[in-house]
Order: structure tokens, then C-alpha cells, then sequence
């Protein structure tokens, strides 16, 4: 069986860690998360490792969460996937994105837990959980106001509209757009720039960037999985789930 979830060294001190669901466009599984916070653990873990690198196979990043899954999962889906978003909201080493096609949901709210983060022309970012009966996750509804700002915010995710990488970068939620099919060499680029520095300053440094709102992103993240958790039993995300997998 091809593993959900890739990891491989790119460069010296850098991990590759890779949503790999290519026929799904790297829809998000237990299984998926369970490998992603797998990989950021051993990363995590591993001297040798200075930085993390996040992408996903096929020329996609991911879809989001797998709506079969989720909509059978009972509210396990909901744990497990705060469970990553409170892996990757505490990685202690920097973590830079690389985005290509689709990153929708978790795709995009994840984004703001990444120190860089870069996307190719083509990528369209969604957050449709009003759309599927659901309420924001990820301290999206804490972060992307102070990146964004309340009205800009407001407009993503109450509406859940798709947008574009310019719209994404004007968001707070990207360093740079780039040419379609180049973001994984942009992402690469400086995650080895990371690399080479001195590791403890750079862990320091994302310390004190973040300190500020660690706390108000733990609880955040808690607070919406415990609503997330109660709309995916909603009546309103069942009909929305109901009628997605119709299609």
C-alpha cells in the first residue's frame, strides 16, 4: 500500500514532508493525519533536522479534508485533525509551505501555522466550512483577522468563496507568488536558507515571534474543535455532506 504521507531529505537539514493522495488531490484521512503527525514528531525530534518542508503530491497541496471520511468518522475526524493542527501551530523548527493547486480547508487555515509559504500562479485557496454546515478551525477565526484584518476575514470565511494566490498573499497568508510549478523550489530555496543558520537562534526567534499568541492559539484551536466537533453531527453538515458526495 503507498503510504499517505511521503518524508524524504531534500537538502542537508531539510525534511520533505508530502501529503501523498494524489488521486484524491491529497485529500486529508486519518490516516493522512496520523502520518503528518507522525513525520512533524520525528522531524521534531531529529538533530539533524533544521527545518520542514510541506507540499503535497500530483501538483496539488490538498483538498482538504476527506468528506467520506469525515462524514463516517463520528467526530474522530475532528480530534485527530485538531490533533495536527495542534502539531503544527507548536513545531518548534521553521516550517515553510509549498503550494500548488488546490488548498482547501485545513490547506489554507494550516498556512498560518507556517513560518514562509509559497504558492505557484495556479493555486486556488478555499475555507468553505460555512458552505458544509461547519464553523472555522485551525485559530483561523483568532489569526487570519490579525493578518488579514476583520472585514477581509470575515469575507473568507463566512462566505467560503474560492480565491486566488494574490488574494492569499494580500491575506497575510503567503510570502510570495510565484510561477505556476515553482513554489516547491521557492520553499526550498529557503528552507535551506534556515538550514544553514545557527539552529538555536532560529528556534529562538520563532519562539519569541510566536509567544505572543501561543496561548490565544492553543485555546482557540480547542475551542472551535469543540464546535467543529458538534457541526460535523449537525443536521446541516450531514445534508451539506449528503449532497457533496452526490455529486
Amino acid at each position: 500500500m503507498t503510504a499517505v504521507v511521503l518524508t524524504d531529505t531534500v537538502a542537508p537539514g531539510v525534511t520533505r514532508i508530502t501529503m501523498n493522495r494524489p488521486e484524491r488531490k491529497n485529500a486529508l484521512n486519518r490516516a493522512s493525519y496520523l502520518g503528518l503527525i507522525e513525520a512533524f514528531a520525528t522531524a521534531e525530534a531529529d538533530p539533524q533536522i533544521r527545518a520542514i518542508l510541506i507540499t503535497g503530491a500530483g501538483n496539488c497541496f490538498t483538498s482538504g479534508n476527506d468528506i467520506r471520511d469525515f462524514a463516517a468518522s463520528a467526530g474522530d475526524g475532528a480530534r485527530i485533525a485538531m490533533d495536527f493542527l495542534t502539531t503544527i501551530s507548536t513545531a518548534t523548527k521553521p516550517v515553510v509551505a509549498a503550494v500548488e493547486g488546490f488548498a482547501v480547508g485545513i490547506g489554507t487555515t494550516m498556512l498560518l501555522h507556517c513560518d514562509l509559504a509559497f504558492a505557484g500562479t495556479g493555486a486556488t485557496f478555499r475555507m468553505p466550512f460555512v458552505a458544509l454546515g461547519l464553523s472555522p478551525e485551525g485559530a483561523s477565526s483568532h489569526l487570519l483577522p490579525l493578518v488579514a484584518g476583520s472585514k477581509r476575514a470575515a469575507e473568507l470565511l463566512m462566505l467560503g468563496e474560492a480565491f486566488g494566490p494574490e488574494t492569499a498573499l494580500d491575506a497575510g497568508l503567503l510570502n510570495a507568488v510565484v510561477a505556476e510549478g515553482a513554489a516547491l523550489d521557492a520553499a526550498l530555496a529557503k528552507a535551506k536558507a534556515l538550514a544553514a543558520l545557527p539552529p538555536q537562534s532560529v528556534a529562538l526567534t520563532k519562539l519569541l515571534l510566536k509567544r505572543g499568541q501561543a496561548a490565544s492559539v492553543a485555546e482557540t484551536i480547542a475551542t472551535e474543535g469543540r464546535h467543529f466537533g458538534e457541526r460535523l453531527r449537525s443536521e446541516e453538515a450531514q445534508a451539506a455532506f449528503a449532497a457533496f458526495l452526490k455529486k
